[in-house]
Protein backbone atom coordinates (compact mmCIF):
# COMPACT_ATOMS: atom_id res chain seq x y z
CA UNK A 1 0.00 0.00 0.00
CA UNK A 2 2.84 2.68 -0.98
CA UNK A 3 0.64 4.31 -3.59
CA UNK A 4 -1.76 5.34 -0.65
CA UNK A 5 -0.50 7.76 1.98
CA UNK A 6 -2.10 10.44 4.72
CA UNK A 7 -0.49 13.27 5.60
CA UNK A 8 -2.08 15.90 7.92
CA UNK A 9 -1.32 18.99 6.11
CA UNK A 10 -3.17 17.76 2.74
CA UNK A 11 -6.62 17.28 2.72
CA UNK A 12 -6.89 17.22 6.23
CA UNK A 13 -5.20 14.06 6.59
CA UNK A 14 -7.69 11.82 4.12
CA UNK A 15 -6.33 8.89 2.51
CA UNK A 16 -4.66 10.30 -0.55
CA UNK A 17 -2.80 9.16 -3.80
CA UNK A 18 0.96 9.54 -2.93
CA UNK A 19 2.35 12.76 -4.87
CA UNK A 20 -1.50 13.82 -5.50
CA UNK A 21 -4.33 15.50 -3.84
CA UNK A 22 -6.73 13.39 -4.79
CA UNK A 23 -8.82 10.94 -2.67
CA UNK A 24 -9.02 8.06 -2.23
CA UNK A 25 -12.63 9.39 -1.18
CA UNK A 26 -12.76 11.23 -4.91
CA UNK A 27 -12.00 8.21 -7.00
CA UNK A 28 -14.25 6.09 -5.49
CA UNK A 29 -16.90 8.71 -5.93
CA UNK A 30 -16.09 8.65 -9.82
CA UNK A 31 -16.16 5.14 -9.95
CA UNK A 32 -19.46 4.54 -7.76
CA UNK A 33 -20.42 7.21 -10.46
CA UNK A 34 -20.21 5.02 -13.21
CA UNK A 35 -16.88 7.05 -14.30
CA UNK A 36 -15.01 4.28 -16.34
CA UNK A 37 -11.36 3.97 -15.44
CA UNK A 38 -10.20 5.45 -18.21
CA UNK A 39 -11.91 8.53 -18.15
CA UNK A 40 -10.69 9.24 -15.00
CA UNK A 41 -6.58 8.20 -16.27
CA UNK A 42 -7.45 10.90 -19.33
CA UNK A 43 -8.69 13.49 -16.69
CA UNK A 44 -6.32 13.03 -14.32
CA UNK A 45 -2.99 11.92 -16.03
CA UNK A 46 -0.80 12.06 -13.50
CA UNK A 47 -2.22 9.02 -11.90
CA UNK A 48 -1.84 5.66 -13.31
CA UNK A 49 -4.59 2.78 -13.23
CA UNK A 50 -2.46 1.11 -10.49
CA UNK A 51 -3.43 4.32 -8.58
CA UNK A 52 -7.10 3.22 -9.05
CA UNK A 53 -6.70 -0.28 -7.98
CA UNK A 54 -4.58 0.79 -4.93
CA UNK A 55 -7.75 3.12 -4.01
CA UNK A 56 -9.87 0.08 -4.65
CA UNK A 57 -7.73 -2.08 -2.05
CA UNK A 58 -7.60 0.43 0.47
CA UNK A 59 -11.49 0.82 0.84
CA UNK A 60 -11.54 -3.00 0.68
CA UNK A 61 -9.23 -3.55 4.08
CA UNK A 62 -10.97 -0.66 5.45
CA UNK A 63 -14.03 -2.51 5.39
CA UNK A 64 -12.16 -5.83 7.01
CA UNK A 65 -13.76 -6.55 10.50
CA UNK A 66 -13.38 -10.06 11.89
CA UNK A 67 -17.00 -9.46 13.66
CA UNK A 68 -20.12 -10.27 11.66
CA UNK A 69 -22.95 -8.46 12.61
CA UNK A 70 -26.48 -9.68 11.33
CA UNK A 71 -28.11 -6.38 9.65
CA UNK A 72 -32.05 -5.69 10.23
CA UNK A 73 -34.62 -3.91 8.29
CA UNK A 74 -35.59 -1.08 10.12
Amino acid sequence: MTRIVTIAKILGGKPIIKGTRLSVEFILNLLASGVPEQEILTDYQHITIEDIHACLLYAANSLKNDIYLEMEIA
